[in-house]
Formats: C-alpha cells, structure tokens, sequence
C-alpha cells in the first residue's frame, strides 16, 4: 500500500486527507500525479461512490493549482462545455468526476461530447483485497476504534469487494462502539453488529443457528 498525500492545510480536529494507493487505482494516481502529460489539458476521472474519486481529485487540485468539477455528469453540459475550453486556453489542468464517461454520461451537446472523448479517461476499479485490507485498517484508525488483526482478517473474508461495502461496515462498528461507550471491537461484537443488513457475505444458517 502507499498513499497519495499531500500536504494540504490542516482543518481543524482532521489530518490532511489521504487517498489510499493500490492496484485498482495506480494507473490513474499515476495519470494524475503526471498531468503535464495528459493529451489535452483536461482527463476524465470515473469511477464508484465512495472509491475516493473526490477526494483525490481535490489532491490534484492543491498539486496542479488546476480546477475540478465533481458529478460533472450532473452539472449543466454548457458549463462544462466552457470550462473544458478554458482549460485549454489558459493552459490550466481540469479534471471532471463523474460516475461513467460517455456513452453511459450520454451527453448531448454534440461539441462537448467530442471534447470529453478527446480527453484522458481515468479509472477507480472496485478496490482489489489488498485495497479492502488496507482500507478497513485505515478506516478504523481514523475513527479511533480499537480493532486487533483477528477481526480485521474476519471482516476480510467476508466483505463485499466495493468502496462502499467497507465503509458500510465501518459505519455500523462505529455506531456499535458509541453504544457501548468502548472503542474496543471484537470478532463477537461485529458478528452480532452485522448479522442482518446485508453488511457481509458468508453467512450460512444450519440447525436454526447462525454460523459465520
């Protein structure tokens, strides 16, 4: 694992924001660490919810001094269709997030749809095990939760392989450890947090009783 971490202001009570790398997304990182290279002055970062795409897409920002425009698939196709242009005139790095590039954005304005193809797309894959490992672990650190090795291979058997399926667990053990006003967790603890709501997979049921 490494992190794409830059030193941006701190916020109050926060760490600078870090974007965790793996080989699901080190083609992209790569692209947007080496944007002086890009065909035209502006890329296409898609990818999953929760993958992190915003976020390292303000890194990009506070490396490049360039511009973003996050759910650029929602915003007005005339807006993006000037900033791509701008882009390019003041020689300015733009990075536009979405959740899928064209076809699946169908954009209509037929000049921006050009330009949008004309730019490099880069990818956020579902993360890879290593990435949901070393997420989990990350996650429970920066919510200050108290989680041994033992759970965290536990939850690594049985997690959905997605951004947000991680983030999803991590939420309800969270809520769990407020409770319980204890930042300690447990594989017991987390069976009982997360045996209904579709959190986990792996879960049989034989002889009336849950089994995991």
């Amino acid at each position: 694992m490494s992190q794409f971490d830059l030193p941006l202001p701190k916020p109050v009570s926060a760490r600078p924001e870090e974007f965790l790398v793996g080989p699901s997304n080190t083609r992209a990182v790569h692209a947007i660490e080496h944007w002086g290279s890009w065909p035209v002055m502006t890329a296409l970062l898609v990818g999953p919810r929760k993958s992190g795409r915003s976020m390292l897409a303000r890194l990009f920002v506070a490396e490049s001094h360039g511009t973003m425009i996050d759910d650029a698939d929602r915003v007005a196709e005339a807006e993006v269709f000037h900033a791509w242009n701008r882009a390019q005139a003041d020689r300015r790095p733009l990075l536009l997030v979405a959740d899928a590039p064209p076809p699946e954005w169908a954009i209509r304005l037929p000049d921006l749809r050009s330009r949008i193809n004309a730019s490099q797309l880069l990818t956020l894959y579902p993360p890879d095990d290593t990435l949901v490992r070393d997420l989990l672990v990350y996650l429970f650190e920066r919510r200050d939760l108290d989680v041994r090795p033992d759970l965290i291979a536990w939850l690594h058997k049985r997690v959905e392989r997605t951004h947000l399926a991680v983030l999803r667990i991590v939420d309800r053990l969270e809520e769990v450890a407020d409770a319980r006003r204890s930042r300690r967790l447990s594989i017991p603890i987390a069976r009982e947090a997360l045996a209904t709501g579709g959190y986990i997979t792996g879960l049989s049921q034989r002889q009336g009783k849950l089994e995991w």
